[in-house]
């Protein structure tokens, strides 16, 4: 292309210089003619026209030369494209391609995985991620020699990079161990392939494979978190639903209660006028009780409608469930049930072996409140620290009385749980294994 362009140059300033020797000619004709035209005004015109062709011939020059720059310009822009995509195929050739694993929004962790990837490339291309302590020569020729242990590093290579992209997406949030151990074995079984050649993947280039690993099982520990948290809402919305469906059930039956009370009242007074003797004691006497059930009515009625009118009132429970975590471990939940049993007994339904057992139960005009404080206070107590939101805390139940009297004094609690089933469980392991020894019970 630049060449090109020193041949229009040329051709250019040979039109140039080919000009003016016309005009030299066409003055020398002008003077065979000087009786019939008028040299100097011909000479003028003759000027005119070289000045005018010169001028046209040195704006296409000037214009050969701009687009000169800008084609050596994009040029350089294009063999600045090229040398990444260059470096990235030599580096397809180790088995190093783009992850396909799918981080969702996750921004920051696609910008950590970036850099390592990064790394690793730079590795590869440095030849500082597999390496031969060894100078090999084949048939005498260092040469020979060389290509033979870049082919061998480059087949290690494939092989290691093709293992992990195949171990690294079946990580979950719950299989780190599990991947690790399978990316090591991977590892250890291609160097040992290597041994005879004295190559070896390096410890450092290992260790970004396990760090781009850890990426990917943040990621999967983020969604499963999400899906925790998902469900634990769900939860927490279907049983507010629940608890409101009960109050209007209880306000319902109170206002039914009051009514027929209030007509059994009436009746009752109606009769009472008319009685003598032992039936008017008698009927005096329901009409004693109607009215305590009538009261009784109107309370539960005026109960349930100021329950239903709080919406952040509810229970703070605390229970246990030795027999499936063992003792000392303690769940701090919130109700808003009108029977809060009736949530602990949901949580002993199926997800675990035995029954719960409740220590104490807490209501509260502000609940979430209440239970949000304790949870605090024993942070530092719980099961699981990367999901607090479990409400699992190991700790004596002596250590939350003490914090829950802090806030409310009043409060019961019962300190040894009855852990029915378990007990009568263990029982009837211990006379299983009494007659599996052959011991009999002592009477």
């Amino acid at each position: 292309m630049l060449n090109f362009f020193f041949s229009a140059s040329v051709i250019l300033l040979g039109v140039s210089f080919y000009l003016v020797i016309l005009v030299i000619k066409q003055r020398r004709n002008l003077s065979q003619f000087k009786g019939i035209v008028d040299i100097e005004t011909e000479e003028k015109k003759m000027q005119s026209m070289l000045e005018a062709e010169t001028q046209k011939l040195q704006r296409m020059v000037k214009k050969l030369q701009n687009d000169k720059v800008e084609i050596e310009n994009s040029l350089a822009s294009l063999k600045e494209q090229l040398t990444p995509l260059e470096e990235e195929g030599d580096i397809r050739n180790y088995g190093l391609y783009q992850p396909k694993y799918d981080l969702g929004f996750a921004t920051k962790l696609k910008e950590e995985l970036d850099g390592i990837r990064k790394k690793q490339k730079a590795m590869i291309r440095e030849k500082t991620a597999i390496v031969c302590h060894t100078n090999w020569t084949v048939n005498d020729n260092r040469a020979e020699g060389r290509k033979m242990t870049n082919r061998q590093i480059q087949l290690m290579a494939r092989a290691f990079n093709g293992e992990c992209d195949s171990i690294i997406p079946k990580v979950r949030y719950n299989n780190y161990e599990r991947i690790v151990n399978r990316m090591t074995s991977a590892y250890d079984a291609i160097n040992k392939l290597g041994e005879p050649h004295a190559c070896k993947i390096k410890k450092s280039y290992f260790n970004l494979k396990i760090d781009e690993l850890m990426v990917v099982h943040q990621y999967q520990q983020q969604l499963q978190f999400e899906k925790e948290e998902q469900r634990r809402i769900n939860e927490q919305i279907r049983d507010e639903q629940r608890a409101q469906r009960e109050l209007e059930k209880a306000q319902q039956q109170a206002e039914k209660e009051e009514k027929q009370y209030q007509s059994a009242l009436e009746k009752a007074r109606q009769e009472v006028e008319q009685a003598t003797g032992k039936k008017q004691q008698k009927l005096q006497s329901e009409i004693e009780r109607l009215n305590e059930l009538l009261l009784e009515a109107q309370r539960n009625k005026e109960r349930a409608m100021s329950r239903a009118q709080m919406t952040r009132s509810g229970y703070v429970y605390i229970i246990s469930n030795i027999g499936s975590f063992g003792e000392d471990v303690y769940k701090v939940g919130m109700t808003r049930r009108l029977e809060p049993t009736d949530r602990v007994r949901e949580l002993g339904d199926a997800s675990v072996p035995f029954p719960f057992d409740i220590h104490a139960m807490i209501y509260s005009e502000d609940a979430p409140t209440l239970e949000n404080e304790l949870h605090r206070l024993l942070e530092t107590r719980s099961v699981n620290r990367i999901n607090t939101r479990k409400e699992f805390f190991n700790v004596t139940i002596e250590e939350i009385e003490e914090i829950v009297k802090n806030h409310n004094a009043d409060i019961n609690f019962i300190r040894i749980p009855r852990a029915e089933q378990f007990r009568q469980t263990q029982a009837i392991i211990a006379r299983e294994e009494q007659k599996d020894t052959g011991v009999e019970d002592v009477i």
